[in-house]
């Protein structure tokens, strides 16, 4: 296992992010830190690093490095972006860095940048045709792809920071300032010739801290349950009302806005702006926020050499398989679990209907059913749920992981607590529930026949003849544990599909 440090220098803020990386090319963060240090700040008028911005920087990566020589880190990996990509006086801002801090700073070419961004979403979203679009302090990143290749990038010189100071006019009111942003955005997307050539069923995919603030603001306006903003669906009509409303406040009122950091209220309807023009001019109807970027891309290239040459072929698997390990879940048990639980689903099809996409909320919550074990034993259902719904699973819907967490919850007891459901009924219905009762009682089979975890069944054939469910067992040895737990089930089997269970 090696432990290593990853620090974004970028226009608006530095972020270090420490992660381990382990045993066959899978990674965790275990810490991150960020401070806005606004290095691109007011360079639009010489094109140089200012002293002030300069020393903050330099207060903020000693910071970083000692956090990182506290946490054991082995190697830093830093780079910078926009500002420092423009700047005049670069050079000399990365030996100070090197002289009195040690930390030798990379800096990305645009493409670089675009190319880590988009290794960041790709191989963390199952979103096989895409538009990315990232805004960072200094630049705004447009990525267009579609079967996992990238078709098209653009990356225009201006972000939130820098847009704020060229459009800052004491004569102009804050919705004023923000109109002209989308008026100077528009005509930038314009001389873009492929932009036009973007397919309608193309998904926007929103990358950056702008987004995610959006995303915190929205969660506190709609009370969202689930504190997750990877893969969080945004409709166009709910951002356009954070839009109206945060343009026409000044900055102090802006600081009061519940969810918005305060550090990005200067220049947050800048962004919003971009966004704005975006949405309107490309006519998009939704959009999902990803939660990884440029320093994932980082992570995965780190702990998963392939994505240099191509993404990730089971974005959801791949995640799965993560936090299998990083749970110190049984592999074999896991392994054995899903596979009988695949069965159960394939061979029960005519009794519970429910089409092959719902394999993968299976798949979830047997490959994480005993993650709560980490916990504590007793009641380790509840903790695997509670887990499955904080993890940040990668290539799976919100609504995919609710249902999935609470089939996992199911696999030792037959209730679902109506109290916790209820939290999740902007996310699922009142049928979802059916689901989860049914898929959960085919994981609590699964589970039971493998209750020992020595594989002795191997696999089952299921007859439904008349009122009844025939499973038949293919054993490798005694599985007079397994069979009898997995009957144990059998009330709760009735009530759900109204046939009696037989195992043999």
């Amino acid at each position: 296992m090696e432990k290593i440090g990853i620090i974004d220098l970028g226009s608006n803020s530095a972020r270090l992010v420490i992660v381990e990386l382990f045993d066959e090319n899978y990674f965790v963060v275990v810490d991150e830190l960020k401070e806005s240090v606004r290095l691109g700040q007011d360079m639009d008028r010489d094109g140089f690093l200012k002293p002030q911005r300069v020393a903050e920087t330099i207060r903020t990566l000693k910071t970083f490095k000692r956090l990182c020589d506290a946490s054991g880190v082995e190697r830093i990996i830093a780079v910078a972006t926009a500002a420092v990509r423009r700047a005049k006086n670069q050079r000399s801002f990365l030996d100070e860095i090197q002289a009195t801090v040690g930390i030798r700073v990379e800096v990305l070419s645009e493409e670089a940048e675009a190319t880590l961004v988009y290794r960041g979403v790709i191989n963390s979203m199952d979103v096989p045709k895409g538009i990315v679009l990232e805004i960072g302090g200094g630049s705004t990143k447009i990525i267009y792809y579609n079967r996992r290749c990238v078709l098209n990038y653009v990356t225009l010189p201006f972000g939130a920071v820098t847009l704020t100071d060229l459009f800052k006019d004491d004569n102009l009111s804050p919705e004023q300032q923000a109109e002209r942003i989308e008026e100077f955005f528009t005509e930038q997307f314009k001389k873009i010739e492929w932009l036009s050539d973007v397919e309608p069923d193309t998904q926007m995919i929103g990358v950056g801290g702008s987004f995610r603030n959006l995303y915190k603001m929205n969660r506190i306006v709609r009370k969202y349950p689930l504190h997750t903003v990877h893969n969080y669906q945004f409709m166009t009509e709910d951002f356009r009302a954070i839009y109206d409303m945060v343009r026409v406040l000044d900055v102090e009122k802006r600081k009061r806005i519940r969810g918005l950091s305060p550090s990005r209220a200067d220049i947050m309807p800048a962004a919003l702006a971009i966004i704005k023009a975006f949405t309107d001019y490309l006519h998009i109807e939704s959009f999902t926020i990803s939660g990884c970027g440029l320093r994932e891309g980082i992570m995965f290239n780190q702990a998963v050499p392939v994505t240099v040459e191509r993404p990730i072929a089971d974005v959801l698997s791949y995640s799965i398989n993560t936090h299998v390990k990083y749970y110190g879940c049984d592999e074999k048990h896991v392994e054995n679990t899903v596979h009988l639980a695949i069965q159960l689903f394939k061979q029960l099809r005519v009794l519970h209907k429910f089409p092959r996409v719902y394999l993968k909320v299976l798949k979830i919550a047997a490959s994480l059913h005993d993650a709560g074990l980490r916990v504590r034993y007793y009641n380790h259902q509840d903790h695997s749920r509670y887990m499955i719904l904080n993890a940040g699973l990668y290539g799976v819907t919100h609504r995919e992981i609710v249902l999935a967490a609470f089939v996992a919850g199911c696999h030792r007891k037959e209730d679902v607590n109506p109290a916790e459901w209820a939290r999740y009924k902007d996310i699922v219905t009142d049928e979802d529930l059916d689901v989860v009762k049914k898929l959960g009682i085919l994981l609590r089979i699964a589970e039971s026949l493998d209750r020992s975890g020595l594989g002795m069944v191997k696999g089952v054939n299921c007859d439904v003849l008349g009122d009844s469910v025939i499973m038949k067992t293919e054993l490798a040895g005694d599985a007079t544990l397994e069979i009898r737990q997995a009957m144990a089930a059998g009330p709760e089997f009735k009530r759900q599909f109204k046939k009696n269970l037989e195992i043999l």
